[in-house]
């Protein structure tokens, strides 16, 4: 991937790539350098404002029609798994796999790759899973509208990691795939501000629980990426799912407390 200063990318191009690298959403990628990298991810927490959105409305129209909030949860969460192949999911599991097996890190870069899930990827997407819809059915019984505006901020923050996490100074664990495309692509102070936005844009959402939900998940994603590095060596496209799930759960859960 290389960086070209004569030809930028426009903003339309930035969101191409982090709407046809995000999700599944018929969005055709102009560009695939370096540049367009660094746009597209600054531009992630606008595909999860998207994705969030989509789910939001599923879960709210359920709750609204009578379903019950546990539906309503149910739907929430599987929306953003259909808007995304399931690819954070199983990025998350493939962590869980390569990580919990404690071998060096060219063997758990090996595990991850693997097309089969094993005992800790089930375990941890169980887990995932059952805890994102047990906050969201708490947040539904709450209300339709809090438990919309829960899956928002949730994807907000889940690709909000991903924005820091390719920020500079972060390392790809393999030379190939998307990690290598876009790691170290956006500017440590566009990261930071891009975090700052996102959280921002939550508290004037939500208010300031929103906006603590928000940095909690990207406190939790990034303890995350520093295990990772740590043991993988850097950041690879399964490690961004794990991120995005991380980010995502933590959020939900910390919307619950109080």
């Amino acid at each position: 991937m290389t960086d070209t200063t004569a030809d930028r990318p426009t903003p339309a191009d930035a969101l191409r790539f982090a709407f046809g690298t995000l999700t599944v959403l018929p969005v055709r990628l102009t560009r695939w350098d370096r540049a367009a990298a660094r746009g597209g991810m600054l531009a992630a927490p606008l595909a999860g404002l998207v994705v969030g959105a989509c789910a939001a409305g599923a879960g709210a129209l359920l709750a609204l029609l009578g379903s019950g909030p546990l539906l309503a949860a149910v739907v929430t969460v599987a929306v953003p798994a259909v808007l995304t192949r399931g690819l954070h999911l199983d990025g998350l599991a493939d962590v869980a796999d390569g990580l919990g097996s404690g071998k060096p890190a060219a063997d758990a870069l090996r595990i991850m790759k693997q097309s089969d899930i094993g005992p800790f990827g089930v375990i941890t997407l169980v887990l995932t899973l059952f805890g994102q819809v047990a906050a969201l059915d708490r947040l539904y019984a709450a209300g339709a509208l809090r438990g919309a505006l829960a899956a928002v901020v949730a994807a907000g923050a889940a690709r909000c990691a991903l924005t820091l996490a390719c920020r500079t100074g972060v390392p790809a664990a393999r030379p190939d795939g998307l990690g290598a495309a876009v790691a170290g692509a956006v500017p440590v102070p566009a990261a930071a501000a891009g975090a700052a936005l996102t959280a921002l844009a939550a508290v004037a959402a939500g208010g300031v629980h929103a906006g603590a939900a928000v940095l909690g998940g990207l406190v939790a994603a990034e303890l995350l990426l520093r295990h990772c590095r740590r043991r993988l060596g850097g950041v690879t496209g399964d490690v961004f799912g794990a991120l995005a799930e991380t980010a995502a759960t933590t959020a939900l859960l910390a919307l619950t407390v109080g």
